[in-house]
């Protein structure tokens, strides 16, 4: 049974079966792992009190975290071009965040995502390799406003991995806009993360009706390593 079984109803149902929603996109052969906004403000404190970071995950984000850096060693063990995003606002800028900082309300402070705190580098366990590619976005989706499609064209990517955070948020308008631009998602169901369970889990089951499959991370992990050798070496051999 899928996580957001539970919230569908006999009607809802008819009506995925009559549409056909939700059917599998498959996968390419030429993937990239994007990491979204894995960053301090989004975590909290593994373990602790989280009442200093307004925007927290808590627990539930250091568990996808967990997630997250195990499909990150089988990509980099597998050679799969790597992207982490990271949320910078600079609060010197008038409207840098524009409807984001307008909806949440959030004050500046060390433990969101302003430019040049703590709260707006990446967690530890995820620290970027040096030649890993790192993105500043000022918008929910990792596509706006960044040169990420430019890139993932000249790497000649075809499969889009989004993990991250939030579900509802950034992860979920990176996916909308990958499929828009005709990229084949994947969402890594235990690998992206949310404050409110019950956006987490309507989120990953829209996501999965109609822009991306939904799989479990021991699969997505299956399919980076079943990859031929000459497309595990996409990283280093193509530009």
């Amino acid at each position: 049974m899928s996580s957001w079984d539970h919230y569908l109803s006999e009607a809802d149902r008819a009506v995925l079966a009559r549409g056909r929603w939700a059917q599998r996109g498959g996968v390419g052969q030429r993937p990239v792992l994007l990491i979204i906004d894995a960053q301090n403000y989004m975590a909290g404190v593994r373990g602790g009190e989280q009442a200093a970071y307004p925007a927290s995950c808590g627990e539930i984000g250091w568990q996808a975290i967990d997630q997250i850096a195990r499909l990150l060693g089988v990509a980099r063990r597998c050679a799969v071009p790597i992207v982490f995003t990271r949320l910078i606002i600079d609060p010197a800028v008038a409207n840098a965040g524009g409807v984001l900082t307008r909806k949440i309300g959030s004050e500046v402070s060390d433990f969101m995502f302003f430019a040049g705190t703590h709260g707006s580098e990446i967690v530890a366990p995820l620290a970027p390799a040096s030649d890993e590619l790192v993105l500043e976005k000022k918008r929910f989706s990792a596509f706006f406003g960044t040169p990420l499609l430019s890139h993932l064209i000249a790497l000649g990517v075809d499969t889009l991995i989004v993990t991250g955070g939030s579900t509802s948020n950034c992860v979920r308008a990176t996916v909308v806009d990958g499929a828009s631009f005709d990229f084949r998602v994947i969402v890594p169901r235990e690998a992206v993360f949310d404050r409110i369970p019950v956006c987490h889990e309507i989120s990953l089951f829209d996501m999965h009706r109609a822009y991306a499959d939904v799989l479990d991370c021991a699969a997505v992990a299956e399919y980076l390593t079943s990859l031929a050798p000459g497309d595990r070496r996409l990283a280093t051999t193509t530009r």
